[in-house]
Protein backbone atom coordinates (compact mmCIF):
# COMPACT_ATOMS: atom_id res chain seq x y z
CA UNK A 1 0.00 0.00 0.00
CA UNK A 2 1.48 3.65 -1.28
CA UNK A 3 1.37 6.42 1.76
CA UNK A 4 -1.80 7.35 2.64
CA UNK A 5 -2.72 10.08 5.29
CA UNK A 6 -5.44 10.86 7.84
CA UNK A 7 -5.75 14.23 7.28
CA UNK A 8 -9.20 14.59 9.14
CA UNK A 9 -11.42 13.13 11.35
CA UNK A 10 -14.80 13.98 12.89
CA UNK A 11 -17.82 12.76 15.13
CA UNK A 12 -21.24 12.92 16.11
CA UNK A 13 -22.27 10.53 18.85
CA UNK A 14 -24.36 10.16 22.27
CA UNK A 15 -21.45 12.37 24.08
CA UNK A 16 -22.13 15.15 21.55
CA UNK A 17 -21.37 17.27 18.24
CA UNK A 18 -17.98 16.78 17.37
CA UNK A 19 -14.40 15.10 17.96
CA UNK A 20 -13.61 16.55 21.19
CA UNK A 21 -17.06 15.32 23.26
CA UNK A 22 -16.07 12.12 22.10
CA UNK A 23 -12.43 11.94 23.18
CA UNK A 24 -13.64 13.29 26.43
CA UNK A 25 -16.28 10.65 27.03
CA UNK A 26 -13.70 8.34 25.72
CA UNK A 27 -11.17 9.44 28.42
CA UNK A 28 -13.61 9.55 31.25
CA UNK A 29 -14.54 5.86 30.63
CA UNK A 30 -17.61 5.88 32.19
CA UNK A 31 -20.86 5.26 29.70
CA UNK A 32 -23.07 7.90 28.30
CA UNK A 33 -26.71 7.73 30.02
CA UNK A 34 -29.25 6.46 28.52
CA UNK A 35 -32.60 7.34 27.54
CA UNK A 36 -36.29 6.04 27.81
CA UNK A 37 -38.14 4.90 24.15
CA UNK A 38 -41.52 4.11 24.59
CA UNK A 39 -41.81 0.64 23.18
CA UNK A 40 -45.83 0.83 22.09
CA UNK A 41 -47.66 -2.65 23.26
CA UNK A 42 -44.72 -3.53 26.01
CA UNK A 43 -45.07 -2.12 29.69
CA UNK A 44 -41.28 -1.33 30.25
CA UNK A 45 -39.56 1.13 27.32
CA UNK A 46 -36.20 0.23 25.82
CA UNK A 47 -33.06 2.37 26.43
CA UNK A 48 -31.03 3.84 24.09
CA UNK A 49 -28.20 6.01 24.05
CA UNK A 50 -29.57 9.12 21.59
CA UNK A 51 -26.85 12.20 19.83
CA UNK A 52 -28.23 15.21 22.06
CA UNK A 53 -29.65 18.03 20.66
CA UNK A 54 -27.04 19.90 17.88
CA UNK A 55 -25.67 23.13 18.86
CA UNK A 56 -26.33 26.49 17.68
CA UNK A 57 -23.24 27.28 15.51
CA UNK A 58 -24.29 24.05 13.42
CA UNK A 59 -25.91 26.13 10.47
CA UNK A 60 -26.40 23.97 7.68
CA UNK A 61 -29.87 23.01 8.29
CA UNK A 62 -31.40 25.85 6.67
CA UNK A 63 -29.46 24.47 3.44
CA UNK A 64 -32.23 23.41 0.80
CA UNK A 65 -31.27 19.84 0.69
CA UNK A 66 -30.58 19.54 4.56
CA UNK A 67 -33.98 20.72 5.54
CA UNK A 68 -36.22 18.06 5.59
CA UNK A 69 -33.51 15.45 5.30
CA UNK A 70 -33.44 12.87 7.87
CA UNK A 71 -31.19 13.04 11.39
CA UNK A 72 -28.58 10.56 9.54
CA UNK A 73 -27.79 12.84 7.39
CA UNK A 74 -27.09 15.64 9.72
CA UNK A 75 -24.90 13.16 11.58
CA UNK A 76 -22.91 12.51 8.31
CA UNK A 77 -23.03 16.06 6.90
CA UNK A 78 -21.22 17.09 10.40
CA UNK A 79 -18.61 14.15 10.97
CA UNK A 80 -17.29 15.09 7.43
CA UNK A 81 -17.32 18.66 7.51
CA UNK A 82 -15.32 18.10 10.57
CA UNK A 83 -13.06 15.59 8.50
CA UNK A 84 -12.97 17.75 6.06
CA UNK A 85 -12.05 21.14 7.08
CA UNK A 86 -8.04 20.68 7.17
CA UNK A 87 -8.00 19.51 3.58
CA UNK A 88 -10.51 22.00 2.62
CA UNK A 89 -8.77 25.26 4.23
CA UNK A 90 -5.25 24.03 2.49
CA UNK A 91 -5.85 25.35 -0.90
CA UNK A 92 -7.43 28.18 -2.57
CA UNK A 93 -9.17 25.53 -4.69
CA UNK A 94 -11.67 23.42 -3.27
CA UNK A 95 -10.30 20.13 -3.46
CA UNK A 96 -11.66 16.69 -5.27
CA UNK A 97 -13.31 14.92 -2.77
CA UNK A 98 -14.52 11.42 -2.54
CA UNK A 99 -17.13 10.47 -0.65
CA UNK A 100 -18.01 7.02 0.43
CA UNK A 101 -20.59 6.00 2.72
CA UNK A 102 -21.21 2.98 4.87
CA UNK A 103 -24.40 1.61 6.45
CA UNK A 104 -26.26 -0.98 7.85
CA UNK A 105 -29.94 -0.14 8.89
CA UNK A 106 -29.48 3.36 7.57
CA UNK A 107 -32.95 5.42 6.75
CA UNK A 108 -34.73 3.69 9.25
CA UNK A 109 -36.82 6.68 10.75
CA UNK A 110 -38.27 8.02 7.29
CA UNK A 111 -39.13 4.59 6.35
CA UNK A 112 -40.76 3.67 9.42
CA UNK A 113 -42.86 7.15 8.75
CA UNK A 114 -43.21 6.33 5.40
CA UNK A 115 -44.75 2.86 5.76
CA UNK A 116 -46.53 3.90 8.37
CA UNK A 117 -48.34 6.36 6.08
CA UNK A 118 -48.46 3.32 3.94
CA UNK A 119 -50.53 0.90 5.96
CA UNK A 120 -52.72 3.70 7.23
CA UNK A 121 -53.87 4.80 3.77
CA UNK A 122 -52.06 3.08 1.02
CA UNK A 123 -53.19 5.06 -1.34
CA UNK A 124 -51.54 8.57 0.10
CA UNK A 125 -47.97 7.82 1.26
CA UNK A 126 -45.98 11.22 1.21
CA UNK A 127 -43.55 11.04 -2.36
CA UNK A 128 -41.96 13.62 -0.05
CA UNK A 129 -40.49 11.08 2.38
CA UNK A 130 -39.84 8.02 0.68
CA UNK A 131 -36.20 9.53 -1.57
CA UNK A 132 -35.19 9.97 2.50
CA UNK A 133 -35.95 6.09 2.87
CA UNK A 134 -32.77 4.71 0.29
CA UNK A 135 -29.66 4.00 1.42
CA UNK A 136 -27.90 6.84 -0.77
CA UNK A 137 -29.99 9.60 0.68
CA UNK A 138 -26.98 10.65 3.51
CA UNK A 139 -24.29 10.88 0.86
CA UNK A 140 -26.00 12.52 -1.94
CA UNK A 141 -27.00 15.30 0.36
CA UNK A 142 -23.53 15.54 1.62
CA UNK A 143 -22.22 15.47 -2.18
CA UNK A 144 -24.66 18.40 -2.57
CA UNK A 145 -23.86 20.53 -0.06
CA UNK A 146 -20.18 20.62 -0.81
CA UNK A 147 -19.90 20.14 -4.34
CA UNK A 148 -17.06 19.17 -6.36
CA UNK A 149 -17.33 15.62 -5.54
CA UNK A 150 -16.19 13.84 -8.48
CA UNK A 151 -16.85 10.18 -7.03
CA UNK A 152 -19.55 8.83 -4.23
CA UNK A 153 -20.88 5.94 -3.56
CA UNK A 154 -23.04 4.21 -0.38
CA UNK A 155 -21.85 0.81 0.85
CA UNK A 156 -24.32 -1.70 2.97
CA UNK A 157 -22.88 -4.27 5.01
CA UNK A 158 -22.23 -5.05 8.81
CA UNK A 159 -19.81 -3.00 11.03
CA UNK A 160 -16.77 -4.22 8.99
CA UNK A 161 -18.01 -2.77 5.89
CA UNK A 162 -16.29 0.60 6.81
CA UNK A 163 -12.84 -0.87 6.77
CA UNK A 164 -13.70 -1.91 3.53
CA UNK A 165 -14.68 1.58 2.48
CA UNK A 166 -11.25 2.63 3.38
CA UNK A 167 -9.49 0.23 1.54
CA UNK A 168 -12.06 1.60 -1.58
CA UNK A 169 -10.78 5.21 -0.51
CA UNK A 170 -6.93 4.17 -0.96
CA UNK A 171 -8.28 2.85 -4.49
CA UNK A 172 -9.62 5.79 -5.56
CA UNK A 173 -6.39 7.64 -4.08
CA UNK A 174 -4.12 5.08 -5.55
CA UNK A 175 -5.49 5.63 -9.02
CA UNK A 176 -5.60 9.84 -8.92
CA UNK A 177 -9.23 10.06 -8.96
CA UNK A 178 -9.46 12.40 -6.44
CA UNK A 179 -7.69 14.34 -4.21
CA UNK A 180 -9.32 13.23 -0.95
CA UNK A 181 -11.41 10.89 0.37
CA UNK A 182 -13.82 10.83 3.85
CA UNK A 183 -15.55 7.43 4.45
CA UNK A 184 -18.41 8.06 7.31
CA UNK A 185 -20.44 5.88 8.58
CA UNK A 186 -24.01 6.96 10.31
CA UNK A 187 -26.82 5.59 11.61
CA UNK A 188 -30.29 5.98 13.30
CA UNK A 189 -33.09 4.53 15.23
CA UNK A 190 -36.45 4.07 16.30
CA UNK A 191 -38.41 1.96 18.76
CA UNK A 192 -38.44 -0.66 16.11
CA UNK A 193 -35.18 -0.81 15.21
CA UNK A 194 -34.04 -0.60 18.85
CA UNK A 195 -36.73 -3.36 19.41
CA UNK A 196 -35.00 -5.57 16.88
CA UNK A 197 -31.87 -5.04 18.48
CA UNK A 198 -32.70 -5.51 21.78
CA UNK A 199 -34.29 -9.26 20.59
CA UNK A 200 -30.66 -10.21 19.07
CA UNK A 201 -28.57 -8.98 22.95
CA UNK A 202 -30.64 -7.77 25.95
CA UNK A 203 -27.66 -6.49 27.10
CA UNK A 204 -26.81 -4.20 24.21
CA UNK A 205 -28.16 -0.73 23.90
CA UNK A 206 -28.33 0.89 20.60
CA UNK A 207 -26.86 4.10 19.86
CA UNK A 208 -26.74 6.86 16.60
CA UNK A 209 -24.79 9.16 15.56
CA UNK A 210 -22.02 9.32 12.81
CA UNK A 211 -18.07 8.89 12.50
CA UNK A 212 -15.39 10.01 9.57
CA UNK A 213 -11.99 10.07 8.64
CA UNK A 214 -10.24 12.16 5.75
CA UNK A 215 -7.57 10.28 3.80
CA UNK A 216 -5.25 12.14 1.35
CA UNK A 217 -2.07 11.46 -0.27
CA UNK A 218 -0.40 14.65 0.69
CA UNK A 219 1.84 14.14 3.73
CA UNK A 220 1.77 17.80 4.70
CA UNK A 221 -2.39 17.58 5.78
CA UNK A 222 -1.46 15.01 7.88
CA UNK A 223 -2.77 15.40 11.59
CA UNK A 224 0.14 13.05 12.79
CA UNK A 225 -0.99 9.78 11.43
CA UNK A 226 -0.83 7.72 8.44
CA UNK A 227 -2.94 4.31 7.74
CA UNK A 228 -0.04 1.27 7.48
CA UNK A 229 -2.22 -1.47 6.72
CA UNK A 230 -5.43 -3.19 6.00
CA UNK A 231 -6.28 -7.06 6.67
CA UNK A 232 -7.57 -9.06 4.22
CA UNK A 233 -11.38 -9.56 4.15
CA UNK A 234 -12.02 -12.66 6.24
CA UNK A 235 -15.72 -13.62 5.67
CA UNK A 236 -18.00 -16.00 7.92
CA UNK A 237 -18.88 -19.08 5.63
CA UNK A 238 -19.60 -22.86 6.45
CA UNK A 239 -15.96 -23.51 6.27
CA UNK A 240 -14.85 -20.65 8.19
CA UNK A 241 -16.78 -19.89 11.72
CA UNK A 242 -17.03 -16.08 13.12
CA UNK A 243 -13.94 -17.01 15.39
CA UNK A 244 -12.13 -18.61 12.81
CA UNK A 245 -12.60 -15.83 10.87
CA UNK A 246 -11.59 -12.88 13.40
CA UNK A 247 -8.61 -15.28 14.88
CA UNK A 248 -7.41 -15.43 10.89
CA UNK A 249 -7.91 -11.54 11.04
CA UNK A 250 -5.95 -10.70 14.36
CA UNK A 251 -3.15 -13.11 12.68
CA UNK A 252 -2.98 -10.26 10.11
CA UNK A 253 -2.60 -7.34 12.48
CA UNK A 254 -0.50 -8.93 14.84
CA UNK A 255 2.55 -6.40 16.15
CA UNK A 256 5.39 -6.75 17.78
CA UNK A 257 4.98 -3.08 20.03
CA UNK A 258 3.85 -4.04 23.45
CA UNK A 259 2.40 -0.85 24.06
CA UNK A 260 0.12 -0.57 20.78
CA UNK A 261 -3.59 0.67 21.25
CA UNK A 262 -6.15 -1.59 20.51
CA UNK A 263 -9.25 -0.41 19.57
CA UNK A 264 -12.09 -3.08 19.86
CA UNK A 265 -15.49 -3.56 19.21
CA UNK A 266 -16.82 -5.41 22.64
CA UNK A 267 -19.24 -4.22 24.40
CA UNK A 268 -20.66 -6.61 27.49
CA UNK A 269 -22.82 -8.54 25.07
CA UNK A 270 -21.88 -12.38 25.80
CA UNK A 271 -23.18 -13.30 22.41
CA UNK A 272 -22.22 -10.29 20.17
CA UNK A 273 -18.31 -10.21 21.44
CA UNK A 274 -17.78 -14.29 21.45
CA UNK A 275 -15.24 -14.19 18.57
CA UNK A 276 -13.86 -10.63 19.12
CA UNK A 277 -12.94 -11.88 22.70
CA UNK A 278 -11.91 -15.13 21.61
CA UNK A 279 -9.66 -13.63 19.13
CA UNK A 280 -7.65 -11.39 21.40
CA UNK A 281 -8.09 -13.41 24.84
CA UNK A 282 -4.40 -13.24 25.19
CA UNK A 283 -3.57 -9.25 24.54
CA UNK A 284 -1.73 -7.55 26.95
CA UNK A 285 -1.68 -4.34 25.68
CA UNK A 286 -3.72 -1.28 26.39
CA UNK A 287 -7.32 -1.62 24.83
CA UNK A 288 -9.90 1.12 24.21
CA UNK A 289 -13.80 -0.42 23.73
CA UNK A 290 -15.85 2.91 22.33
CA UNK A 291 -19.11 0.88 22.26
CA UNK A 292 -18.75 0.13 25.97
CA UNK A 293 -19.21 4.15 26.66
CA UNK A 294 -20.97 5.25 23.60
CA UNK A 295 -23.19 2.05 22.77
CA UNK A 296 -23.99 -0.07 19.82
CA UNK A 297 -24.03 2.40 17.05
CA UNK A 298 -23.62 -0.13 14.50
CA UNK A 299 -21.61 1.54 11.29
CA UNK A 300 -21.37 4.51 13.52
CA UNK A 301 -19.64 2.64 16.19
CA UNK A 302 -17.35 0.77 13.65
CA UNK A 303 -16.28 4.47 12.65
CA UNK A 304 -15.87 5.73 15.67
CA UNK A 305 -13.53 2.79 16.69
CA UNK A 306 -11.31 4.05 13.60
CA UNK A 307 -11.33 7.98 14.80
CA UNK A 308 -10.36 7.19 18.53
CA UNK A 309 -7.53 5.09 17.38
CA UNK A 310 -6.34 8.19 15.16
CA UNK A 311 -7.41 10.96 17.68
CA UNK A 312 -5.31 8.58 20.30
CA UNK A 313 -2.17 8.91 17.78
CA UNK A 314 -2.73 12.78 16.81
CA UNK A 315 -2.69 13.47 20.35
CA UNK A 316 -0.04 11.83 20.87
CA UNK A 317 -0.90 9.23 23.19
CA UNK A 318 0.20 6.19 21.72
CA UNK A 319 1.98 5.96 18.63
CA UNK A 320 0.38 3.09 16.68
CA UNK A 321 -2.95 2.00 16.79
CA UNK A 322 -4.44 -1.31 15.42
CA UNK A 323 -8.46 -1.64 14.96
CA UNK A 324 -10.66 -4.93 15.20
CA UNK A 325 -13.53 -5.28 13.34
CA UNK A 326 -15.71 -8.06 13.77
CA UNK A 327 -19.04 -7.66 11.99
CA UNK A 328 -22.66 -8.92 13.03
CA UNK A 329 -22.96 -11.60 10.09
CA UNK A 330 -20.57 -10.86 7.01
CA UNK A 331 -17.21 -10.52 7.74
CA UNK A 332 -13.85 -9.78 10.28
CA UNK A 333 -11.53 -7.03 8.96
CA UNK A 334 -8.52 -5.04 10.98
CA UNK A 335 -6.53 -1.94 10.05
CA UNK A 336 -3.64 -0.46 11.80
CA UNK A 337 -2.92 3.40 12.04
CA UNK A 338 0.57 4.71 12.94
CA UNK A 339 2.06 7.60 14.04
CA UNK A 340 3.98 10.30 11.31
CA UNK A 341 4.83 13.52 11.08
CA UNK A 342 1.92 16.20 11.21
CA UNK A 343 1.58 18.90 8.45
CA UNK A 344 1.36 22.56 9.63
CA UNK A 345 -1.23 23.58 11.77
CA UNK A 346 -3.70 25.50 9.58
CA UNK A 347 -5.45 28.76 11.05
CA UNK A 348 -9.45 27.98 10.85
CA UNK A 349 -10.86 29.99 7.82
CA UNK A 350 -14.51 28.05 8.49
CA UNK A 351 -16.83 27.76 10.75
CA UNK A 352 -17.64 24.49 11.16
CA UNK A 353 -21.21 23.28 9.71
CA UNK A 354 -21.41 26.83 7.81
CA UNK A 355 -21.76 25.67 3.97
CA UNK A 356 -19.68 27.68 1.77
CA UNK A 357 -19.73 26.83 -2.15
Amino acid sequence: MSQVFVAGMGAVSPAGWGMAALREALAGGRPIPSQAMERPGWPHPLHVRLVPPAPNSVSFFGHARLRRASVITHYATYAVLEAVARCRQADSTPPRLGLISCLQSGCVEYSFRFFAEAVNDSGFPSPLLFPETVFAAPISHVAALLGNVPKATTLVGDPAVFLQGVALGCDWLEESEVDAVVIVGSEETTWLHADAVWHLEHAVQVSTGAGAICLTRRPELSVGVALASITDVHSYTSGSSRVQAAEAMRRQLLSPALDELLCEGTQGGQRSDAAETAAWRDWVGPRLRPKSILGEGLMAAAAWQCVAACDAIATERFQSAAVSLVGSNQQAIGARFVACKPGPTQQATRELGVFSP
